[in-house]
């Protein structure tokens, strides 16, 4: 590639939208360029990034036995309906508005479910994988970041068909590996967490992540023993809340002006592993009432999970007057003017001597023991997981970080073959619904996530396996410089012929403007012919991520090249949490 002809439009100011480093650098570097919220072009550059990680991609995939489709973008809303996932994707679906009865889809169980069931009529067609690279639409109300958070974006997404829970066992751990397989070979310093399914329903999830300030995910991680969890679902070995001998008797008192736990802890003296904090939350099956210890916060994923519903938000304050008869921060179990369903955190399992709001505004109740006082219809894990807890494992402490989800691997069971009828015949002639994987990796994300590891002060540092191009061939001199011409159009030649994908700067523009570039552009090795090399018969590599210089004899050019690619491209150590 010429540089002199390509279309290669680097920024030299970071633009003021971005604020994320990949996002930065890929709109400097002349990756991508924004066409709306959300919606990017990629350039030449970028484009040939993204096919270097598809071909990764397809390799891993290929090798753990996928068979490539393409299904189409377009979908008919009947087969969402079918599984009800209109409703559990809510404004995330695009919708086609002069075409009704069609939606964008942002993933394709419901495709694979569809045609599975036109196709696989026995156990004996079964087990399947099937995967695409293509593109998806999610109406993201706040695109952000760049790529790491688009409307349209490339996602390669396979699903497992098989014929026992035993056999999606054996595809999702497949895919685990061909995931790690694909992560590492982009260069990619990733761990795997525990998550929730969400929306994606099933019966277990990792997530393959990547630790970034620019990430959307909050992970909990330990560096003792390797436990990770997306704070969704993450748990730590703090204390339950002890059991006192006795259990006075229970107390109203007034509590004027107090609207918090640090209210009642500094107001009033109480301990603040003695106050049972309430929150009412409007549910599918409507509204209920949440306990959890001081401040702990509500993690709404495990509230979701823990009920089994599709939508939980907090009660409006209307709303809470209506169902408590008083405002936030008076509210608890005892004296609610409706029977409503209470919901304690494990962590109040049990417990007595507590203080909760007395659902009149200004009380409380003192003396509280649930298991004399009131009726708690469950125990669950609800609260958030905080810096510097426990771990669960091996009680080190916890780091919270935020990072990039880069893959997600769900296992499905028969929530989608059952709701759209696809069923096989067993071998003994019993019909049974197909048990099915999801299986997604982000394509831009990975691009993005590997810049966002891999850049210094003055650009991208690539490696080999995804770089756009391998080598930059900058000449020096051109104009003045018949010999560097000479020299230059020969090794660019030489580079190509023997498969060393070359980008040659022969520009006439400065050499400050063309180390910039280079550095900034990022390809492992540059290749700098000046009129003193020329001279001097020799042509100066240096490797771009560690600075260093080696000074080659023209003849051994190619040969030493090939040899740093060799070299360069070995894949790195990657974090992996089991």
């Amino acid at each position: 590639m010429r540089y002199n002809k390509a279309f290669i439009p680097t920024l030299r100011e970071v633009p003021s939208e971005a604020q994320a480093i990949s996002h930065q650098l890929m709109l400097r570097a002349g990756l991508v360029r924004q066409l709306s919220a959300g919606v990017y072009s990629f350039l030449p550059l970028g484009w040939r990034a993204m096919q270097k990680v598809m071909h990764i991609v397809r390799q891993e995939m290929d090798a753990i036995g996928g068979q490539e489709f393409y299904f189409p973008a377009l979908n008919p809303i009947e087969i969402w309906h079918q599984t009800g996932r209109v409703e559990s994707m809510g404004e995330v679906l695009f919708h086609i508005k002069n075409r009704e009865g069609l939606v964008l889809a942002p993933t394709h169980e419901e495709v694979v479910a569809f045609h599975a069931r036109q196709h696989v009529k026995s156990y004996k067609d079964l087990p399947q994988i099937w995967y695409q690279i293509q593109i998806k639409f999610r109406n993201e109300p706040r695109p952000r970041f760049g790529v790491l958070r688009g409307r349209q974006f490339t996602m390669k997404d396979s699903y497992s068909l098989d014929d026992s829970w035993e056999g999606l066992d054996s595809s999702y751990e497949k895919h685990n590996y061909a995931y790690q397989r694909i992560f590492s070979r982009c260069g990619l310093h990733f761990f795997v967490v525990g998550a929730s399914s969400g929306a994606m329903g099933g019966s277990a999830s990792q997530e393959f992540m990547v630790e970034s300030p620019a990430g959307e995910d909050t992970c909990a991680v330990c560096a003792s023993c390797n436990y990770a969890a997306n704070i969704e679902v993450a748990r730590s070995a703090t204390e339950p809340t002890a059991r006192l001998p006795e259990s006075q008797y229970l107390e109203r008192f007034p509590t004027p002006g107090v609207h918090t736990i640090n209210d009642l802890v500094y107001g009033h003296g109480i301990p603040e592993e003695r106050c049972a904090k309430a929150l009412l939350y409007i549910v599918d099956r409507g509204p209920v009432l949440i306990l959890l210890r001081g401040n702990d916060e509500l993690n709404e994923a495990k509230l979701q999970a823990a009920l089994g519903t599709i939508s939980v938000r907090p009660a409006a304050p209307e709303e809470l007057r209506a169902y408590t008869g008083a405002t936030a921060g008076s509210i608890g179990p005892i004296g609610l003017p409706v029977s409503l369903p209470v919901i304690a955190d494990e962590r109040l399992r049990d417990a007595n001597e507590l203080v909760s709001g007395a659902n009149a505004d200004g009380y409380h109740y003192r003396h509280i023991d649930l298991m004399r006082d009131c009726r708690i219809d469950m125990y669950a894990d609800l609260r958030t997981v905080q810096e510097h807890e426990p771990c669960p494992q091996c009680r080190s402490p916890l780091r919270i970080v935020r990072a990039i989800e880069v893959g997600h691997i769900f296992k499905l069971g028969t929530k989608y073959s059952e709701a759209l009828g696809a069923t096989f015949l067993d071998e003994h002639g019993q019909e049974r619904p197909i048990v099915m994987g999801s299986y997604g990796i982000g394509i831009e994300r990975i691009v993005a996530a590997f810049i966002e590891q891999n850049h210094d002060e003055r650009g991208i540092c690539w490696i080999p396996s995804i770089a756009p191009l391998q080598v930059h061939l900058i000449a020096l001199g051109l104009e003045q410089s018949k010999a560097v011409h000479d020299a230059a159009e020969q090794l660019y030649q030489e580079l190509w012929t023997n498969g060393v994908e070359t980008l040659y700067d022969d520009r006439s523009e400065t050499a400050g403007v063309k180390f910039n570039d280079a550095d900034l552009i990022g390809l492992p090795l540059q290749l700098i012919v000046s009129p003193r090399n020329v001279e001097s018969g020799v042509v100066e590599i240096k490797e771009r991520r560690s600075g260093k210089r080696h000074h080659v004899a023209s003849a051994e050019v190619v040969p030493v090249v090939q040899r740093l690619l060799k070299y360069l491209s070995q894949e790195p150590q990657s974090v992996i949490f089991p």
